[in-house]
């Protein structure tokens, strides 16, 4: 994976006043890099060919704002389903559109489909969202203490 580096500022010699020359964000933006690239499990062994294939198409799932909305609609929904039916006007797309949608979220199998008659029920996949959010969490945050090599840093 390609690293992005943004231009730092010069050396400010430590007389001068460093709060115009230091960003917040790019303090932050830096500490969040070293803790992510320690402590996740994408940083721990590089992914197969088949392992990044899978993750990508879940992530392309994710990615389209009108599918992200649907997929919090349906896990925030009371009794943990949705009817097509309920999922259109909220967003303001027709039928076939949200169907769309929906398939591939099933696919992606962040959510499941259930057919009744005509009508067609979705509901969360049990730990699909907590299985994505555990290859972005931190281990030190999932075990409680951090991996020894990041201790080191």
């Amino acid at each position: 994976m390609a690293t992005i580096s943004t231009p730092r500022p010069a050396p400010v010699p430590p007389s001068t006043d460093r709060s115009s020359t230091v960003r917040p964000d790019e303090v932050a933006g830096d500490l969040v890099g070293a803790i992510a690239a320690c402590c996740t499990p994408l940083a721990a062994a590089p992914l197969s060919a088949e392992a990044a294939e899978q993750l990508a198409g879940v992530l392309k799932a994710i990615a389209v704002p009108a599918r992200l909305r649907l997929l919090s609609m349906i896990y925030a929904r009371d009794g943990g389903e949705a009817c097509v039916c309920e999922l259109t006007e909220p967003l303001g797309l027709t039928q076939p559109t949200v169907s769309h949608h929906l398939k591939v979220l099933v696919d992606a199998g962040l959510i499941s489909r259930d057919k009744r008659g005509v009508w067609a029920y979705y509901r969360p996949v049990p730990g699909a969202l907590a299985t994505l959010g555990a290859l972005f969490r931190p281990q030190s945050v999932a075990a409680g203490t951090p991996p020894e090599h990041c201790a080191q840093r």
